[in-house]
C-alpha cells in the first residue's frame, strides 16, 4: 500500500512537471516555478518579463549582471536543483516497469468511484432534506389550519352561548313579568277576601251583639224572679226555723232536766249505798275483820304468786335454760325449744356433711390447705374420741382478728359430731362476784350434753390473762381459779377451745391446759382470691334470691337481683393481689361494700369499673387504719 501510494505521488508530480514544460520553457539558469518540487523560497513568484530588445542594432549590448556564485555544482545558478525531476523520471519508469502499474490504476479508479458515491449520498441526502423539509411545511400548515378550525368552533361556541345567555334573559324577563302580574292578581284577590271578611264579621259583631243583649235582658228578667222567689222561701224558711227552733228548745230543756233529775238520784242512791256498807261495817265489828282480812288475803296471794312464779321459772331455767354466758348455741335454750328447726338443720348439716365428704371443701370456710388438713384431723380424732368414749382434747386458736377462728371452731363441732356453744371473755368481768356461780352453771350445762360440747370462748385474754397483773380484780381472779378449776382434769364431755388475739397474754395455767395449739395466719393470695368468690357468690350473685313470705312479697315488693357484666377470674385475682394484708372479715366487708355500690347506682349492675373502684378505696382505708394503729402504737410505748 505504501509503495501504490508513493507510485501515486511520483504520477502526479510527473503530470504537473509535463504541464509546466508543454506551458514555459524551462532554463537551467532561469528560476523554476513548479512548487511541488521547488526548494527556492520565492516559488510563487511570477517571473520577471525579459526586458524587449532594442530595435537598433546600433545599439549595443548591455553588460550582463554579476552571476552568483554556485558552490554546489548539481544545481544551476539560480539554484534550481533538477535532482527531484529526475528522481520522479526516475521512479515513473519504475512504476511503467513495475507489476503494480495496473493496480495503481485500479486504485485511482476506486478512489474516483468512491468519490462519486460519496456525491450520490451526498445527494441522496439533500433530497431527504428536501422531503424533511416539505414534511414540516405541510406539518406547519396543518398546524395553522387546525388552529383556524379551532378558532372558528369556539368563535362558533362564544355566540351560540351568547344567543343562548340572550334567550335567557328573555325569558327571565318575560318571568319577572308574569310573575308580577301574578302577584298583583294574588294582592287583589287577598283585598277582596279582606273586604269580604271584614263585612262578614262586622254582620256577625251585629247579630252576636244583639243575641247578647237580649241574653242579658233575659238573665236580668230570670234574676229578678230568682231573687223574689229566694226571698218569699227565706222569709217561709225563717219563719218554719224559728217555730221549730222554739219547740226543739223546749224539748231539749224538758231532757235535760229528766236527765238531770235521773243522774241525781242514782247518785244518791250510790252514796246511800255506800254509807250504808260502810256504817254496817263499822259499826258491826266481825264484818269489819272480815272485809279487812279479805283484802289482806287478796293481797297476799297476788304478791305470792308472783314470787313464787320468778322462783318456779328461775329454778326451771337453772336446770333447763341455757346458761346466761353463753352467747351462740347448736343447742336450744330448752329441750323443747326449737325442734323443729334443729331437725331442719340436722337435716341441712347431713346434706353438707355429705357434700364435704365428695371433696366440695371445709364448708365455707377458707384457710390454709395445711390448717384446714390440720383442723380436719382433728375433727376427725374428735370424732373418734367420742365414739371410744376417751377424754377429749382442749385447743388454742390464735391469730389476727377475723381469720376464722369462730368458723372454724363451729366447722369443727359440726364435722365432729359435736354440740356448739360460744361465749365471749368479756362478758365475764361485769358480772363481778356472780362469774364464778355462772362459771359453774355453764359447766354444769354443758355436760349435760348427751352429744358432747365444744366450748368455744372467744377474746379469751379477756379474763384469763396472768393472775399476778396489777389491775386484775379479785373478781375476775376467781374467775379464773373457777375455770382452772373446771378444767383441771381430762374431761369426756366438754371440748374447750380457747381464741386470742394475744397468746402470750394467757396464764401459765391456762397454756397448761392446752394440748393443741393452732395459728390462723392471714389469708394468702390463693385463699383472698376463693373468699372473693365465695363472698361474691354470697352477696352479689345469690343476693335478692331469698325466699320470703306472702305478706313481705306484698308490703315489701320483688328485691332486685344484681346483673354480674364482664368480672371475670382475672379481674378477681387482681383484687386478691392488691388485698394483701387483708382478714377475712376484711374480705367480706369489701364484698358487702361492693353490694352496697351496686345496690347504689340506678342500673343494679356490678361491671368491672365500679369492682375495682369499690376494692381500690378500701384497699387504701385498709392501708389507713394499719398507719394509724402504728401511730398509736408508737404513742403508748413513748
Amino acid at each position: 500500500m505504501a509503495k501504490t501510494t508513493y507510485a501515486m505521488g511520483l504520477i502526479s508530480a510527473i503530470a504537473a512537471s509535463t504541464s509546466l514544460s508543454q506551458n514555459h520553457s524551462a532554463h537551467a539558469d532561469g528560476p523554476f516555478n513548479f512548487p511541488p518540487f521547488s526548494s527556492s523560497p520565492a516559488a510563487n513568484v511570477p517571473l520577471p518579463s525579459p526586458a524587449p530588445q532594442s530595435s537598433s542594432p546600433a545599439s549595443s549590448p548591455e553588460p550582463s549582471a554579476p552571476k552568483p556564485r554556485n558552490d554546489n555544482p548539481r544545481t544551476s545558478s539560480s539554484g534550481f536543483d533538477p535532482e527531484a525531476l529526475e528522481r520522479g523520471a526516475k521512479a515513473l519508469r519504475e512504476i511503467t516497469s513495475s507489476s503494480h502499474a495496473k493496480k495503481a490504476f485500479e486504485v485511482m479508479k476506486k478512489q474516483e468511484e468512491t468519490r462519486q458515491v460519496e456525491l450520490q449520498a451526498r445527494a441522496a441526502e439533500f433530497k431527504a432534506m428536501q422531503a424533511q423539509a416539505e414534511t414540516e411545511r405541510q406539518r406547519v400548515i396543518y398546524d395553522e389550519q387546525k388552529k383556524l378550525a379551532q378558532h372558528q368552533a369556539q368563535t362558533k361556541s362564544q355566540m351560540a352561548r351568547y344567543e343562548d345567555e340572550l334567550a335567557r334573559k328573555r325569558m327571565q324577563a318575560e318571568n319577572e313579568y308574569q310573575r308580577a302580574r301574578n302577584q298583583e292578581l294574588v294582592k287583589l284577590q287577598e283585598e277582596s277576601s279582606i273586604r269580604q271578611e271584614q263585612a262578614r264579621r262586622a254582620t256577625e259583631e251585629q247579630i252576636q251583639a244583639q243575641r247578647r243583649q237580649t241574653e242579658r235582658e233575659k238573665a236580668e228578667i230570670e234574676r229578678e224572679t230568682i231573687r223574689v222567689r229566694a226571698m218569699a222561701e227565706a222569709e217561709g224558711r225563717a219563719h218554719e226555723a224559728k217555730l221549730a227552733e222554739e219547740v226543739n228548745r223546749r224539748m231539749l230543756v224538758d231532757r235535760a232536766n229528766a236527765e238531770r233529775e235521773k243522774w241525781i238520784a242514782a247518785i244518791n242512791t250510790t252514796f246511800d249505798h255506800i254509807g250504808g256498807g260502810l256504817k254496817a261495817i263499822l259499826t258491826d265489828q266481825n264484818k269489819l275483820v272480815v272485809a279487812v282480812g279479805g283484802i289482806t288475803a287478796l293481797a297476799a296471794g297476788i304478791y305470792t304468786t308472783r314470787e313464787g312464779a320468778k322462783v318456779v321459772w328461775s329454778y326451771v331455767d337453772r336446770i333447763l335454760g341455757q346458761p346466761s354466758l353463753i352467747r351462740e348455741s347448736s343447742r336450744g335454750k330448752y329441750p323443747w325449744s326449737g325442734l323443729f328447726s334443729r331437725i331442719k338443720d340436722t337435716v341441712s348439716h347431713s346434706d353438707k356433711g355429705s357434700s364435704s365428704k365428695k371433696g366440695n371443701g371445709f364448708g365455707d370456710v377458707i384457710l390454709h390447705p395445711s390448717l384446714q388438713k390440720r383442723i380436719e384431723q382433728l375433727a376427725n380424732a374428735t370424732s373418734n374420741t367420742k365414739s371410744h368414749q376417751a377424754p377429749f382434747r382442749n385447743m388454742l386458736f390464735y391469730g389476727p382478728p377475723g381469720t376464722g377462728k369462730t368458723m372454724a371452731a363451729r366447722e369443727l363441732a359440726r364435722k365432729s359430731g359435736l354440740d356448739y356453744a360460744l361465749m365471749t371473755g368479756g362478758d365475764v368481768a361485769p358480772l363481778g362476784s356472780q362469774a364464778v356461780t355462772k362459771i359453774h352453771q355453764l359447766f354444769d350445762w354443758a355436760k349435760k350434753s348427751r352429744k358432747g360440747l365444744l366450748l368455744f370462748i372467744d377474746e379469751a385474754d379477756a379474763f384469763l390473762c396472768e393472775r399476778n397483773k396489777t389491775y386484775m380484780s379479785e373478781a375476775q381472779r376467781s374467775a379464773l381459779n373457777a375455770l382452772l378449776f373446771r378444767t383441771g382434769d381430762q374431761s369426756k364431755d366438754i371440748v374447750l377451745a380457747l381464741a386470742t388475739n394475744r397468746p402470750g397474754d394467757l396464764d401459765s395455767a391456762v397454756g397448761d391446759r392446752i394440748d393443741e395449739v393452732l395459728e390462723f395466719p392471714l389469708p394468702g393470695e390463693d385463699e383472698r382470691f376463693k373468699l372473693l368468690k365465695l363472698y361474691l357468690e354470697k352477696y352479689i350473685a345469690n343476693a335478692g334470691m331469698r325466699k320470703s313470705g306472702l305478706f313481705q312479697n306484698v308490703f315489701k315488693g320483688q328485691q332486685k337481683k344484681i346483673e354480674i357484666k364482664g368480672l371475670t377470674d382475672d379481674i378477681i385475682r387482681e383484687a386478691a393481689a392488691k388485698t394483701d394484708g387483708f382478714s377475712g372479715r376484711e374480705i367480706a366487708k369489701l364484698m358487702a361494700s361492693v353490694q352496697a355500690a351496686v345496690y347504689g347506682s340506678e342500673t343494679c349492675v356490678l361491671d368491672p369499673s365500679l369492682f375495682r373502684e369499690v376494692v381500690d378505696y378500701k384497699v387504701a382505708e385498709h392501708q389507713q387504719r394499719r398507719k394509724l394503729a402504728a401511730s398509736e402504737g408508737g404513742s403508748v410505748q413513748n
